[in-house]
């Protein structure tokens, strides 16, 4: 089962963000060059990524 398959099981919930125009943009190049199948999809794994270095989860 890939990274994204894994999550894709659980339930989503959603909620805002905002971010700067750069950033918007950043995402939108990551899903173009198809390391992400959509920003959310990105800004979940960077959530991922975030929660592993800081409390050794995921």
């Amino acid at each position: 089962m890939s990274e994204f398959e894994e999550f894709e099981a659980e339930e989503m919930q959603n909620i805002s963000v905002k971010i700067t125009s750069k950033q918007s943009e950043a995402l939108s190049e990551l899903q173009r060059r198809d390391r992400y199948p959509s920003r959310s999809e990105a800004i979940r794994a960077a959530i991922r990524d975030l929660i592993k270095t800081t409390e050794g989860k995921y």
